[in-house]
């Protein structure tokens, strides 16, 4: 109801959107961090194919499906924050296209990004439909959608850092980076990485996987947060932005957030705590930890870190903005529950089979 109202009387009547702050929270919950999350699907493509890790070849499929609930309630909720949502269909005719935008590079690997989630976890569907004659004739096309399924988020992922780049001074200098590509993608790939290895914790608890791939995984992880560190951390000594985050403001507070949850993650897993080897709690732990410290790092710099220039703007979500993102939410954990249930998802490490 909440979001035939928005398209009935507009956007005004169901958010706090403004002048000041055009984006708000659905396209920062439900795109910009959703899609991280979503990320899983592009983290085990790099392990998998690119890092030739074939025993994590199980795992695919419930990442991919994760991915393509991110994605695709992701470019939902996007159409719902547009404006003139019928002006989203402009994307795929060239003469109205900007070239130079980094709006559109996002918006056009968004949805072919979607379509390349949706072959990739076919094969799933037909054997559940009773159709699996049909992977045979897919399987020799896949690879294509493999190598698009690696290349599209890398260049998406880091185009969200991009564009934030353009805010300049709106931006706290905490954020405001020339490396937030960087940062971003590295992130997205974390986020990607920690949501497997937090349905593996789950599913090491119930002795269904070897704890032995999950301390693998952990393993990529460890290293990739310690990188996103290095730069992170690295880059504000490097700009002297640093003693910002000591002022006794709530961007301060939200700042440390954030990092003290990568620090959190990064401990769990550190090699000196010898119990996280068969403790999938560690791992779990360490997983949600840097799933929130990302979704912290983008809210943070899409609004909190953000002051809209001019007059003194405010954006607070409103409460039916509140619901519209806890129904997407929702609808996405009952939908995925309900497809691992319907057809074969969930990873069988004693008979793998091919996505």
């Amino acid at each position: 109801m909440v979001v035939i109202e928005r398209f009935v009387l507009g956007l005004g009547a169901v958010s706090n959107l403004n002048n000041g702050y055009p984006m708000g929270l659905w396209v920062v919950f439900d795109m910009v961090i959703g899609t991280a999350i979503g990320c899983g699907g592009f983290a085990m493509a790099l392990v998998v194919y690119v890092m030739n890790r074939r025993e994590y070849h199980p795992m695919m499929r419930p990442a991919l499906l994760a991915g393509l609930f991110g994605y695709a309630l992701g470019g939902f909720s996007i159409v719902v924050d547009l404006g003139r949502y019928m002006n989203m269909l402009n994307i795929f005719v060239p003469s109205l296209i900007n070239p130079n935008s980094v709006l559109l590079e996002v918006a056009l690997c968004v949805s072919v990004y979607v379509t390349v989630l949706a072959v990739e976890v076919s094969p799933a569907f037909l054997e559940g439909l009773g159709l699996g004659w049909l992977r045979k004739p897919l399987r020799k096309v896949m690879f294509i959608f493999i190598a698009l399924g690696v290349l599209l988020p890398l260049m998406h992922q880091s185009s969200l850092g991009t564009l934030l780049t353009s805010l300049g001074y709106q931006l706290s200098p905490l954020w405001q980076t020339q490396t937030l590509p960087v940062i971003y993608l590295l992130t997205a790939i974390a986020m990607g990485l920690a949501i497997v290895m937090a349905k593996g914790a789950l599913m090491a608890q119930g002795g269904t996987m070897e704890m032995g791939l999950l301390h693998r995984l952990a393993h990529l992880l460890r290293a990739l947060l310690a990188v996103f560190l290095l730069i992170r951390f690295g880059d504000l000594i490097w700009r002297g932005a640093l003693g910002l985050a000591l002022a006794p403001e709530w961007k301060s507070f939200t700042f440390w957030l954030e990092n003290g949850l990568f620090f959190a993650a990064l401990a769990f897993i550190w090699p000196g705590a010898r119990r996280s080897r068969h403790c999938p709690c560690r791992v779990l732990f360490s997983a949600i930890s840097t799933l929130l410290g990302g979704a912290m790092l983008r809210l943070n710099s899409w609004l909190i870190g953000y002051t809209a220039a001019g007059a003194d703007w405010r954006y607070y979500p409103s409460i039916l903005e509140l619901v519209v993102t806890l129904a997407v939410i929702s609808f996405e954990v009952v939908a995925f529950l309900y497809l691992v249930k319907k057809f074969p998802v969930m990873p069988d490490f004693e008979h793998p089979t091919h996505a």
